[in-house]
């Protein structure tokens, strides 16, 4: 007999994918703005999803047993009351030592999410739909990432013009420093937190039992996997994708204003939101592609393509340059959910502690963006953005040096055709 699902927690963790995006790849839009007001080096800008991917590694693990000890809804609770604290301790203080703190304790919040929610979308919407909840959570993810540069834009275009007399922007005006008006949108942050909290408050959850590959996993699982010279590869591959995805979505708004004089508060900002946009389509491309093709030969095409989009917005003209970048996001969108499943089904045992060092790997967006920082004020930023090129290369690798235990089942597209008619 198949279990009654509930559908209400299954809206509330699609609504949290969004809060998750939102929160999360709005940096890339904002870098070039808080460069600007806080004087900033491309080192001392690094430090920002420096600040904010670090806690991913700090997180990631504890948090697996911390959802375990505590359950579900607490844990959500406390991660939207750290993203809460963070966002309004910068609203409210600006300023750049702050924001650093602010940024981990916000991570810190997201990485806690992470853990919790897929468990939970599987219970509540059915293993059954499992797959199709899936995909519709990282459509939602997509659309967030959109969305959130987007109104970026239009909160400081709004609050710069004093012909502009909307009361939301008229009072987010008094509310943000002078010449700092994308300070507005941690307020705007805050207050989605304040309402996601109230939300789970008053949501009632399901019992949710992990899955083995779920678990937290032992202190010697951790132990047996650290030795393992093939997780440690995966670690890196899961360390190289987002290093390259934050890479290339944190600093193209920078670059496009640098090297091309394109106004980062419309022009860049829109293009880091179609970066974000285009990864989505992407990903539902790959999707269709992994079911007629071996997921390591869409890792290939996909990785060389981005890689040439690189190539093509670092040294085209404003025109290339603009399309190439966010172009780059729609072959970036496969990598990291091909990656993760190559890893899975390459080692056969400990998958619950494999997955929480995978999401450690996530600590690439912060050290991939340092050394990027760093590189460009040796050189320039145009030579320290090309680091991503090596991360890219590694990505590649891997298609050629994995060897699941399991690959991907594939059917021809005839077969695939005919079962959709």
């Amino acid at each position: 007999m198949q279990k009654q699902r509930n559908y209400w927690i299954v809206g509330l963790i699609l609504l949290t994918f969004f809060v998750i995006s939102f929160l999360t790849n709005i940096l890339g839009a904002l870098n070039p703005s808080v460069s600007a007001s806080f004087t900033l080096s491309e080192t001392m800008a690094a430090f920002l999803p420096f600040s904010f991917f670090i806690a991913y590694g700090v997180m990631s693990i504890p948090a697996g047993f911390l959802v375990e000890k505590f359950g579900e809804k607490i844990m959500m609770i406390t991660a939207f009351i750290l993203a809460f604290i963070g966002s309004l301790f910068f609203a409210g203080l600006p300023s750049f030592t702050i924001f650093l703190i602010s940024l981990f304790t916000i991570g810190a919040g997201m990485a806690i999410l992470q853990v919790v929610i897929n468990p939970l979308l599987r219970v509540s919407g059915g293993e059954e739909n499992y797959a199709f909840t899936s995909v519709m959570a990282q459509l939602i993810f997509g659309l967030a990432s959109f969305v959130s540069p987007q109104l970026y834009s239009w909160l400081v275009t709004g609050i710069n013009s004093d012909s502009v007399d909307n009361s939301i922007i008229v009072l987010l005006r008094d509310m943000v420093p002078p010449l700092m008006s994308w300070v507005s949108i941690y307020w705007v942050f805050a207050i989605f937190s304040v309402m996601m909290i109230v939300i789970i408050i008053l949501t009632k959850f399901p019992q949710v039992k992990l899955n083995e590959d779920e678990k937290a996993g032992s202190k010697q699982a951790y132990l047996e996997l650290f030795k393992n010279k093939l997780a440690l590869l995966y670690f890196f591959g899961i360390f190289a994708y987002v290093g390259a995805e934050q890479g290339i979505s944190y600093w193209m708004s920078k670059f496009l204003n640098e090297y091309h004089g394109l106004d980062y508060e419309t022009i860049g900002a829109n293009a880091v939101a179609y970066f974000w946009g285009l990864m989505t389509i992407g990903g539902i491309l790959g999707l269709f592609l992994l079911k007629i093709m071996d997921s390591k030969i869409v890792l290939k095409i996909f990785t060389s393509l981005a890689i040439f989009c690189l190539a093509l917005a670092l040294f085209g003209n404003a025109e290339i340059s603009y399309y190439s970048f966010m172009m780059s996001g729609f072959f970036l969108s496969v990598m990291y959910p091909i990656i993760i499943s190559l890893a899975l089904n390459s080692i056969p045992t400990h998958h619950g502690a494999f997955a929480g060092i995978l999401m450690t790997g996530i600590m690439g967006g912060a050290v991939v963006q340092l050394i990027v920082g760093f590189i460009s004020d040796v050189t320039s930023l145009k030579i320290g953005m090309m680091f991503v090129f090596i991360t890219l290369a590694y990505i590649l690798s891997i298609a050629f040096w994995s060897k699941p235990i399991i690959s991907n089942k594939t059917v021809k597209l005839k077969e695939l055709l005919k079962t959709k008619n």
